[in-house]
């Protein structure tokens, strides 16, 4: 039976964990919390400000740093039924926004007033993360999934699992796996571009959907020889190279280019015949060598993984994204094409667009902004919690 919310578990926050939800944010750590008596891991509790004032409603992790995620600014009564509210209403929101593929994110954690809870379309295969004690609850989990195949009717609904968040969260161990089908990979289109999916494999919950409207604006301006650094499974090489002489693909993962080549042959038709060339390598070496023995292109693309982890990251990781762009920009031509991209929240755009500029000059070279891009809209931001604002993607024209 749903809890009265008076007799939900009580947690009371100090005048600064009151002020962070006041002003926007959903979320208090555990250095904010005065009292949490007898609360469970995982719980739906009822947050008071130090003078007893309700706050409203939310998830609590007894583990976490994060303690305290925001679930209602109101009393919560039942809490699978108001989830199984918040999927219908994220699968409504995106209804008018995503186009042109088969694959996007259906669900963004506190984007969608889901804490804890990634879900992502790959055609008819869904893929989910749940990474809070409260999101793994059975009663939780039940809802959860279906409300999924209710709405979404997909042909397998796959569990990717995160074992270090799953261990800071104090959560058992869990697998990766199907929890409902026996399908586990796919074809899907995205930007008229094909690819291959297998959800038991690969990185996140699979490709990476927040760069899909980055690929096709990276595509409307590439030309002539296009390097791809960090090429994964070939996102921006395959969108660059229709529009392209010659494109080339960099990463380190062997089994990420053979991916890429697969992708590559199940496009020929859009690729107007035209062969992809897959280098793996060390991106910083490649670039390095290649910027040495005067190697010039006309387009280069840079999205590498995230460089800081966390704040204290911040230095190395502008150190990082200077180096990789400085090469770069030495090995543009006049009126070359660069497209740079940093997935790391703890660089801040401001941040991103210091660096770029600070390249620029000790290469020698001019930037003229084309577009300041971030993550496509399937994986929207909420403008008082700058956490889930996380990517960045400059497009830029060199001149000499």
């Amino acid at each position: 039976m749903p809890k009265a919310p008076d007799t939900l578990p009580t947690v009371k926050i100090s005048p600064r964990g009151a002020t962070r939800l006041k002003d926007g944010h959903v979320w208090v750590y555990r250095s904010d919390i005065i009292s949490a008596d007898d609360v469970l891991p995982g719980s739906l509790i009822r947050v008071t400000d130090h003078r007893g004032k309700p706050l409203g409603s939310a998830l609590y992790s007894s583990s976490s740093q994060i303690a305290i995620r925001m679930i209602s600014h109101d009393p919560v009564t039942d809490l699978p039924a108001l989830l199984r509210q918040r999927i219908a209403a994220a699968i409504e929101y995106r209804a008018p926004l995503v186009t042109d593929t088969e694959a996007y994110r259906v669900v963004f954690s506190e984007a969608d007033f889901l804490p804890g809870l990634i879900v992502d379309r790959y055609g008819d295969i869904l893929s989910l993360q749940i990474l809070t004690q409260a999101m793994d609850a059975d009663p939780v989990r039940e809802a959860i999934l279906a409300e999924l195949t209710a709405r979404l009717h997909p042909a397998s609904l796959i569990e990717r699992v995160d074992p270090r968040v799953r261990e800071l969260e104090t959560l058992p161990p869990r697998a990766s796996g199907l929890l409902q089908g026996d399908k586990s990979a796919t074809t899907f289109t995205m930007n008229r571009v094909q690819f291959l999916y297998d959800a038991l494999e690969g990185q996140k919950t699979g490709a990476f959907l927040d760069q899909r409207e980055n690929y096709a604006a990276a595509a409307h301006y590439a030309k002539g020889e296009a390097l791809d650094v960090f090429c994964y499974q070939g996102g921006f090489a395959l969108h660059l190279a229709p529009h392209c002489s010659q494109v080339t693909g960099v990463d380190s993962s062997r089994p990420a280019l053979e991916v890429a080549d697969q992708n590559a042959k199940l496009n020929q038709t859009f690729l107007k015949g035209k062969e992809i060339e897959w280098i793996e390598a060390n991106a910083f070496d490649l670039l390095k060598d290649y910027s040495s023995s005067d190697r010039h292109y006309d387009a280069i693309v840079l999205d590498p993984p995230a460089f800081a982890k966390s704040k204290r990251d911040l230095d190395a990781a502008l150190r990082g994204y200077k180096e990789l762009n400085l090469r770069a920009l030495k090995m543009l031509r006049p009126g070359g094409i660069l497209v740079t991209c940093s997935c790391s929240y703890h660089v801040s755009q401001p941040n991103f667009l210091e660096m770029l500029a600070s390249a620029a000059l000790d290469a020698h070279r001019t930037l003229r902004l084309i577009e300041v891009r971030g993550q496509a809209k399937d994986h929207p931001v909420l403008l008082n919690v700058s956490e889930t604002s996380y990517l960045k993607c400059v497009i830029a024209s060199v001149r000499y």
